[in-house]
């Protein structure tokens, strides 16, 4: 059997039923949690270790069975959903980062379902070259997609602090949250850039021995993305530029970086 036939004949796993249920729960958990139901806060937390936990399986089961997590852009959105949960389960080990578990639960069902429910299309033979491409793209992306959601929490949080509504259940230390967060997106961005450079490098020469054009819709995006995250850390560290200012050019590149997923998905089941 082919690369391409095993991966559209591979049907989703019991894991991920497993994990679909756990995300949906840890989903309404949190938010419960964000309502001032704070006591179920540590079930909420269960409930995505659960989640990450059943989709690692679910991945690894699909490993059994020879379809790589950077063997199409659909497998890399399954992947791409995994890192992002990890990373919130990190995090949560220091900070009660609750409204950002609100957001990225909801996510990551949603990237997972995608993954696996979404057409499959028409499947490539991929190289080495454009397994590495991919692999280091979704990882560099995934740690883009942290620094966003902590971006968006900075940007909901200062509104909310301006509004005399901030909320207490987002930090275990209460001494300048705000701070803490614009300098763990800022940490994130510095650990995902390099990896995302190297990533668009080898995808370019991958895209060259193709023999494909770089003037397709999805390269001149991924350039945007690298480029409005290559400003944000020039600007940072040249201009000063924190807070605000920051954090809205870090959602700029992830939501560049999302439209590059988007086509490639697009072109893929269409």
């Amino acid at each position: 059997m082919t690369a391409p036939e095993r991966l559209l004949s591979v049907a989703p796993s019991p894991a991920f039923w497993a994990a679909v249920v756990a995300y949906a729960a840890a989903s309404a958990l949190l938010l419960a949690v964000l309502g001032g139901q704070t006591k179920l806060r540590s079930i909420a937390i269960t409930c995505v270790t659960l989640a990450w936990v059943a989709h690692g399986i679910d991945i690894g089961w699909r490993g059994t069975q020879h379809v790589h997590p950077a063997q199409s852009v659909r497998e890399a959105i399954g992947f791409l959903a995994f890192i992002v949960t990890g990373g919130y389960l990190l995090a949560s080990t220091r900070y009660r980062l609750t409204l950002g578990g609100v957001v990225v639960m909801p996510v990551s069902l949603v990237l997972l379902l995608l993954a696996r429910l979404s057409p499959a299309g028409e499947a490539m033979d991929l190289s080495t070259l454009g397994r590495i491409h991919i692999s280091l793209a979704t990882v560099g992306v995934g740690v883009f997609a942290l620094a966003s959601a902590l971006s968006a929490i900075y940007l909901v949080e200062d509104r909310a602090l301006k509004k005399k509504k901030f909320d207490a259940l987002t930090f275990k230390d209460k001494g300048a949250p705000l701070e803490s967060l614009d300098k763990l997106s800022h940490r994130l961005i510095w650990v995902g850039f390099p990896i995302f450079t190297v990533a668009l490098v080898l995808g370019a020469i991958w895209v060259s021995k193709l023999g494909e054009s770089l003037d397709r819709l999805e390269y001149p995006l991924a350039g945007v993305t690298w480029g409005a995250f290559a400003a944000l850390l020039v600007g940072r560290q040249v201009y000063g530029w924190r807070g605000k200012r920051a954090a809205k050019m870090t959602l700029v590149g992830f939501a560049a970086a999302l439209a590059v997923l988007a086509i490639y998905l697009l072109r893929r089941v269409v």
